[in-house]
């Protein structure tokens, strides 16, 4: 932030779920003053009307724009001011420093100062949104209904034997849940009647779950469908994946800067670890594990039946390489073919088979 004005300032925000807290500075790191917020439509104006008292404003600096500075994130972006996400302070500043809320603001302050931080943060105002709240109801739907189906079984498993015996004479898993659900256990005045209660009212859990689940899935596949519908031609990328990835990017994907920014997003780029004469790259575990997990199950898919990674697994081998690390490989070109899709609108959608 060396082209920064020392006239601009600088307003750095630690978010929380009923009040806010704003530290001022100025473009030389002086500090200029606090102010505690609300949070409320009202506050947020009352936090930029003081703001501005101090001069023209370079940026907000905001922590945790993704959960208690949603609202205010919003509101500045609205207003036409920028605004830069700003990771929790450092743990060995914060233990060596102390720890208050004016604190906090001060180091987002000047983690914009000192251009540490300058991640732009997700607009959250469109289909993207709406398809992250889907996928959120959908994947609590997903566990509530694997756990139903796990205590059914332990149910059945410790059920008096002629239920059991009768139980297990049924075959396939919807065929036993129907039966389960339409069961008639009357009186609960034995163990098998309690049994039977129990079974039937987490079958009746689990098509109801199941239905919401279906519903969630028509809905998400519409919303992707209408986002990047080239992106779902490709080979081995489904809805979920597509939902993933766009849930990754955001609304505004011209906040992500390159294809190797978006690889690091997803945790697909190599961790330089040289030492010295030693110079080599680790695994990379950072980035967000569920659009790892995405690109993971893309390649799986396509080294089975899709000949052009066929054909590159074939080569990579010849040279020596194994299992794991070839698939680290075809996770970077994924990812390189989805920021096309995503974020490349005027770039030409790259492919695996110019590789090979």
């Amino acid at each position: 932030m060396s082209k920064t004005n020392p006239v601009k300032i600088i307003i750095g925000v630690d978010t929380h779920k009923d009040i806010h807290v704003a530290v001022a500075i100025n473009g030389i790191g002086a500090h200029l003053g606090t102010l505690t917020i609300p949070v409320s439509p009202k506050g947020y104006q009352n936090l930029e009307t003081w703001a501005r008292a101090f001069g023209s404003i370079h940026a907000f600096g905001i922590e945790g724009t993704g959960s208690y500075g949603a609202g205010l994130a919003r509101f500045l972006q609205a207003k036409g001011h920028t605004v830069v996400e700003v990771n929790r302070p450092n743990r060995q500043l914060r233990h060596q420093n102390g720890k208050s809320d004016p604190l906090d603001a001060e180091s987002a302050a000047r983690a914009v100062l000192g251009g540490q931080a300058n991640a732009r943060p997700k607009s959250a105002d469109s289909s993207v949104e709406m398809i992250r709240h889907l996928k959120v109801a959908r994947d609590t739907a997903v566990k509530s209904r694997t756990q139903a189906m796990v205590t059914l079984k332990t149910i059945i498993i410790n059920a008096p034997a002629a239920l059991r015996q009768a139980l297990d004479r049924i075959i396939g898993k919807m065929a036993l849940i129907r039966h389960l659900a339409a069961l008639r256990p009357g009186p609960i005045l034995s163990v098998t009647a309690s049994a039977k209660g129990a079974l039937r009212a987490i079958a009746r859990r689990w098509l109801t779950l199941d239905a919401e689940i279906r519903a969630h899935d028509a809905d998400l596949e519409a919303l992707t469908a209408s986002c990047v519908p080239a992106m779902l031609e490709a080979h081995g990328i489904s809805t979920g994946t597509a939902a993933e990835m766009l849930i990754l990017v955001g609304d505004n994907p011209e906040r992500i800067r390159s294809e190797a920014a978006f690889a690091k997003l997803c945790g697909v780029c190599p961790i330089p670890a040289s030492s010295g004469k030693t110079n080599r790259h680790r695994l990379n575990r950072g980035g967000n594990r569920q659009a790892n997990a995405a690109l993971y199950r893309v390649v799986i898919v396509r080294m089975r039946n899709h000949q052009p990674t066929l054909d590159y697994v074939k080569k990579r081998k010849a040279d020596g390489k194994g299992k794991m690390e070839i698939i680290r490989c075809l996770k970077r070109f994924v990812a390189r073919e989805i920021f096309g899709y995503l974020c490349g609108a005027q770039r030409s959608v790259p492919s695996i088979s110019k590789a090979t």
